[in-house]
């Protein structure tokens, strides 16, 4: 469905009937990146969103409107047109940040909190400003040369480099996904969007008390890092190493990642132990 949020239409799916939880996918994803888990969740209503930028979501020239914290207002109204009060939130990556923004600024919609490799932003002005001008320069390459060819470089990052073991059939529709979007939509969302541009939310992070379920997997070493730091500051949260898996969990361990995810909604936020 089509839901106009502010000036700008956005791609919405929406599944099933229960408890909703809204799923909030990484840069070069789209709603395409959680349906094989429609029959693992299938007692949830699952709220998929293109984000801004991404799938068949607008992509609006002014870098301005790709803001995490503008993109995290169009999901208060978008929930609202939705009749959503409150829901379960699950976000990976580029996600996830936007999970952890909309979390921190209307936490009164937030039941639960999972987040998939992800991070609060970086702690110093000078990793910041590193950032955008790599960001900037990728921004610069997508619209130069195309998605195809940025699509060939990014997935030779080592942060990719573990879903080279997936079988081949999984790396095409995870490719499939990455070219399904425009230069401009991926060149703004790195420009305004990039966790270079986003507020660093690591002080934030003591004040938020929904519970939180950090997902890392073992060979991503610098996230399972972020995430063993975000865990010693957020007051209800716990840390899940998925082991054999890198970056992306959801497709390289996902019977398991479904699972937890599963477990921790119907335990209302609880685990056992870290």
């Amino acid at each position: 469905m089509r839901i106009s949020v502010r000036g700008v239409s956005y791609h919405v799916e929406v599944y099933g009937d229960g408890e909703p939880l809204l799923l909030l996918h990484g840069f070069t994803g789209s709603t395409e990146t959680w349906k094989p888990f429609f029959s693992d969740w299938k007692q949830r209503k699952l709220v998929m969103v293109d984000i801004i930028g991404h799938g068949q979501t607008d992509c609006p020239d002014e870098v301005e409107r790709y803001d995490i914290e503008n993109v995290a207002a169009d999901l208060d109204e978008l929930l609202g047109q939705l009749n959503i009060d409150k829901t379960h939130v699950l976000g990976y990556s580029m996600g996830g940040r936007l999970a952890l923004t909309f979390a921190i600024r209307y936490p009164h919609r937030v039941k639960t909190l999972i987040l998939e490799s992800s991070s609060p932003g970086f702690k110093t002005e000078e990793e910041r400003r590193a950032r955008i001008r790599s960001d900037e320069a990728l921004a610069w390459e997508i619209e130069q040369y195309g998605v195809a060819a940025f699509i060939e470089k990014w997935e030779q990052l080592p942060l990719f480099a573990t879903q080279k073991r997936l079988p081949k059939e999984i790396q095409e529709q995870i490719r499939a996904e990455r070219l399904s979007h425009s230069a401009k939509g991926l060149a703004n969302s790195l420009r305004g969007m990039g966790t270079g541009r986003q507020p660093s939310w690591w002080e934030h992070l003591k004040q938020v008390f929904i519970p939180t379920l950090l997902f890392c997997g073992e060979w991503d070493e610098k996230f399972v890092q972020i995430a063993l730091a975000m865990k010693e500051k957020l007051p209800n949260s716990y840390i899940l190493k998925i082991p054999c898996a890198g970056h992306a969990i959801h497709v390289e361990q996902r019977e398991i990642f479904a699972k937890i995810v599963n477990e921790f909604i119907e335990k209302g936020g609880q685990m056992n132990g870290d």
